[in-house]
C-alpha cells in the first residue's frame, strides 16, 4: 500500500517540469491538475478517469466546482479543511468562485505545485494560501 511519504516523493520528482496548460508529463510540462494526475500514475498507475480538454478561464465561466467533483469521485474528502502531509489542497482565487488550483502538501508547511507561468515547485503554504484553501483530499487506500 502507498504511504502520505510516497505521495510527497512522487511530487518532489516532479519539481522543475515547466507549466503547461493541460499537460501531465513530468520533465515536459504540467498545469496544476496534470501534476496531481501525474502523481497519481506515479503511485497508482493508471488514471481512474481522463479529464475533458478545459479552457485556462474555465472556472469563471462555467461557475461548476468540477475539480472538486473529480476529487469526490477519486479521492477521499477530508472535513474541515484538516490536511497532512500527501493531502491535495484546492483552492479558490476569490470567494464566489470554483477551486481551479491544485497543490499538493509536503512536509513544514510547504506545498508542490504548477505555477502558471513558471515550472512545478516546492512553497510555503503561506497565510495567502490558506485564506484561499477550499477543499482537501487524501489519495485512497494510503498506509
Amino acid at each position: 500500500m502507498p504511504t502520505a511519504n510516497d505521495i510527497v516523493a512522487a511530487a518532489r520528482g516532479w519539481t522543475g517540469t515547466p507549466y503547461r496548460h493541460q499537460a501531465s508529463s513530468k520533465g515536459v510540462g504540467c498545469d496544476c491538475l496534470g501534476l496531481v494526475r501525474g502523481v497519481w500514475r506515479d503511485v497508482y498507475g493508471s488514471e481512474p478517469e481522463t479529464p475533458p480538454p478545459y479552457a485556462p478561464g474555465w472556472a469563471e465561466s462555467s461557475g461548476e466546482e468540477a475539480l472538486a467533483a473529480a476529487g469526490f469521485r477519486h479521492l477521499l474528502p477530508v472535513p474541515d479543511l484538516g490536511f497532512v502531509v500527501g493531502d491535495v489542497l484546492l483552492f479558490r482565487w476569490k470567494p464566489h468562485l470554483p477551486a481551479k488550483h491544485a497543490a499538493i502538501a509536503v512536509p513544514a508547511g510547504r506545498m508542490i505545485h504548477a505555477h502558471d507561468g513558471l515550472s512545478v515547485c516546492e512553497v510555503s503554504l503561506s497565510p495567502w494560501w490558506r485564506k484561499r484553501l477550499a477543499f482537501v483530499f487524501r489519495f485512497p487506500d494510503l498506509d
